[in-house]
């Protein structure tokens, strides 16, 4: 089980991401991601996408099966592989998510509240997953209006986090991949309004990095100017499937976000097959800004 902190966290998060039912050989990291989350009394489930291989059918019933085991409430967004498929060419261009949102949700801005002001959550998940970009995905105007709407009425001193798919900013230790159409202002707005943390997911590699002014990783964010406000962002591995890249390659990854009044820690939890559960391997801290 987590190791637990010696001071209670105001609220704690669990971030999994790259589910990917139809593509999960051992389901014992399925029956272990359950049970630790339950135990871990979380009080939200944010699920960035993917939930399954192939968006077919029994892969949405097998991943809508899973959200239900969680006792805790959650929110959840679409990944590139959650809309239809080229061989289904009309579907993917004109209801990519019909499928989606007919098994999962057909909430595409899901968002969660709890508490006010410095002691306050405000989660807000935003759809990047379109079936007419390639896999790097694209967010749409009407995403940032939701953002603008949501996170504009929060207090400043709010806890604020942006949950989605694929990624905002090249992270340099991820070496190249994709990012976003329209990642740019999107991730500008969401230093503009005070967004704490940016969970992501999409690459298959457990990363926690800092962008923004008291963050220097050279090159890490181009897109940014000088001053910019600090985001975190957690780019969860894949939570339970075998398409694991490049250092984890085969390794299943979830994070435990907890919050307190001055700090906020990421921890990632990293499924050891021996023994059949879940172990911390890496705890950050930031302070709250």
């Amino acid at each position: 089980s987590p190791m637990e902190p010696a001071e209670t966290p105001l609220f704690v998060l669990a971030h999994a991401s790259d589910i990917h039912f139809g593509a999960i050989d051992d389901p014992r990291v399925v029956e272990a991601l359950v049970a630790e989350i339950n135990a871990a009394a979380v009080d939200l489930v944010c699920v960035s996408g993917d939930l399954t291989q192939r968006a077919r059918a029994r892969e949405f019933d097998a991943a809508r099966t899973l959200l239900a085991r969680f006792e805790a409430p959650y929110v959840v967004v679409p990944g590139n592989h959650d809309v239809y498929q080229w061989w289904n060419p009309i579907k993917r261009v004109f209801r990519p998510l019909r499928r989606y949102r007919r098994e999962i949700t057909d909430d595409l801005t899901p968002s969660f509240e709890q508490g006010n002001g410095a002691r306050g959550l405000a989660v807000l998940g935003i759809n990047s997953a379109y079936g007419r970009t390639r896999k790097g995905g694209h967010i749409a105007s009407a995403m940032r209006a939701a953002m603008q709407t949501f996170f504009g009425s929060k207090p400043t001193d709010t806890f604020k986090v942006l949950v989605l798919h694929h990624h905002l900013t090249r992270l340099r230790a991820l070496g190249r991949h994709d990012v976003s159409r329209k990642a740019p202002p999107t991730l500008a707005l969401a230093q503009t309004l005070g967004v704490d943390l940016i969970l992501c997911g999409h690459l298959h590699i457990s990363h926690v990095e800092a962008v923004g002014n008291d963050a220097p990783v050279p090159g890490a964010i181009e897109t940014l100017g000088r001053g910019a406000r600090r985001v975190v962002i957690a780019s969860a591995g894949t939570a339970t499937s075998t398409r694991g890249r490049g250092k984890h390659r085969q390794a299943n990854f979830y994070n435990l976000v907890r919050v307190f009044a001055d700090r906020f820690e990421i921890v990632e939890r990293r499924f050891d097959p021996a023994a059949g559960a879940f172990a911390d391997v890496d705890v950050r801290a930031f302070a709250r800004v």
